[in-house]
């Protein structure tokens, strides 16, 4: 029990009371893959991954024909939709043989869409279709990023026509290597050739779905996402789709030999699961790469909750102290992560605590060149930042005296109360039943 407690003890609050400048390098990583986990798990059960998991499978089986239709249709108009048909009949969708039938649906919906009197009104719902199912995956990617704002309209349209663009592109790439490997091996015939072939022709899928995956978490946020918070996502949940695809492909072939349970229906229950477990593994890898791009955001978070008043305070009036002895000794102000590295400071507090700063008109925002993020000098004469003046400013900020109706008594309070806070009153001879008197 002892050991159960100190491992809980040490996944709430240990493992966030330390920041990566305080850590050797290994030690940082593994605190990080550690609370990247933690994060994560948070976020799934926060946002309800499951649900909007279930929302987006609901998307995806009404978007999943337009989707297909428009693929094509571009790869129609590269001359390359065979590699796709081929591509489709090699996937789990070829096993359950539902691509003949798909492909007829797709055939009919382009005849509909550009065919006769409808010419116009089809195309706008083939776009709309997969306009609202990339819509519903951005909107559930801001939520788990924190991002209150989508993107435009027209850098939405531009988004999600690149992504249509690119599946066929990198489907059609992987292809020309898995030829080129074939015709290599067979013209040189060597064995260490036809091993280096086997290889990338088993491990080129993968390669394809870490490539898109990856490219989904950079671009469909809206919000600057890092390399590390792409790739890493990218490659796991890239990795997981492949295998579900593997072993989907097994149950269908189980089943068709066995014919239990649904018997030729077997498929439905199937890619309804594969829809749904593909929609989780893609937001469980949004909120991964939320959690590793924003881990140091939660350098003592549980502690943060629950700060004192006295303790803000401090590290409020720290942080105008560096702000304004940099500016006096004319050295380069700095960003707010330059600071929170610098002193071993949460970043999620020095950004809340250097936002309320400017707010007070006690320091504001410039921009240096070279520097990403902007950086903090003092917004007044610094010889006129006393200790009353920062705490002045911040009590004072907000509104005030707003009751419509106040009694005498309350207003008289108020008066004592602004002599007790300006200190012209020895608080400490003052019993509260005595304030007024």
């Amino acid at each position: 029990m002892g050991v159960l407690k100190k491992t809980t003890n040490f996944v709430r609050y240990d493992v966030w009371r330390k920041t990566g400048e305080e850590m050797s390098r290994w030690k940082r990583l593994a605190y990080l893959s550690l609370r990247s986990i933690v994060l994560t798990i948070k976020g799934f059960l926060n946002h309800d991954i499951n649900t909007r998991a279930n929302a987006l499978t609901y998307s995806m089986m009404f978007a999943i024909v337009p989707i297909l239709a428009l693929v094509l249709a571009i790869a129609k108009g590269f001359g390359f939709e065979q590699v796709i048909e081929d591509k489709l009949n090699e996937s789990f969708l070829g096993t359950m043989g539902l691509v003949p039938t798909m492909m007829g649906f797709v055939e009919r919906y382009l005849e509909t869409a550009r065919g006769g009197v409808f010419i116009g009104v089809g195309m706008l719902i083939l776009l709309w279709s997969v306009y609202s199912f990339f819509n519903t995956i951005e909107t559930s990617f801001n939520t788990i990023w924190q991002v209150k704002n989508s993107r435009s309209r027209l850098r939405q349209f531009t988004t999600y026509i690149t992504i249509l663009l690119l599946v066929p592109i990198l489907i059609v790439v992987s292809s020309g290597i898995n030829i080129f490997l074939n015709t290599t091996a067979a013209e040189l015939d060597l064995k260490a050739m036809s091993a280096i072939k086997e290889f990338f022709f088993k491990l080129l899928p993968f390669i394809t779905c870490w490539f898109i995956f990856s490219w989904m978490y950079w671009a469909i946020p809206n919000t600057k996402v890092g390399a590390w918070a792409t790739f890493i996502p990218g490659i796991l949940v890239g990795t997981l789709f492949q295998l579900l695809q593997m072993l989907t492909v097994y149950l269908v072939m189980f089943l068709s030999r066995t014919s239990i349970i649904y018997g030729a229906f077997a498929v439905i229950p199937l890619l309804l699961t594969w829809l749904q477990l593909s929609c989780l593994f893609i937001l469980s890898g949004a909120e991964l790469s939320f959690a590793i791009q924003n881990n140091e955001e939660f350098d003592y978070d549980h502690d943060l909750q629950n700060i004192s008043r006295r303790y803000k305070d401090y590290i409020t009036l720290f942080l105008t102290y560096k702000v304004v002895k940099r500016f006096e000794e004319e050295q380069e102000p700095q960003t707010a992560h330059e600071m929170a590295s610098e002193n071993h400071l949460p970043a999620r507090l020095v950004n809340q605590l250097l936002s309320r700063l400017i707010d007070v008109g006690i320091l504001r925002e410039t921009y240096i060149e070279g520097k990403e993020e902007h950086t903090y000098i003092p917004a007044v004469d610094i010889n006129k930042i006393t200790v009353g003046k920062v705490f002045a400013n911040i009590d004072q900020q907000g509104n005030e005296q707003f009751l419509t109706n106040p009694t005498e008594e309350s207003k008289l309070f108020w008066q004592k109360f602004l002599d007790i806070k300006s200190h012209t009153m020895d608080v400490n001879k003052i019993l509260v039943k005595d304030i007024i008197h």
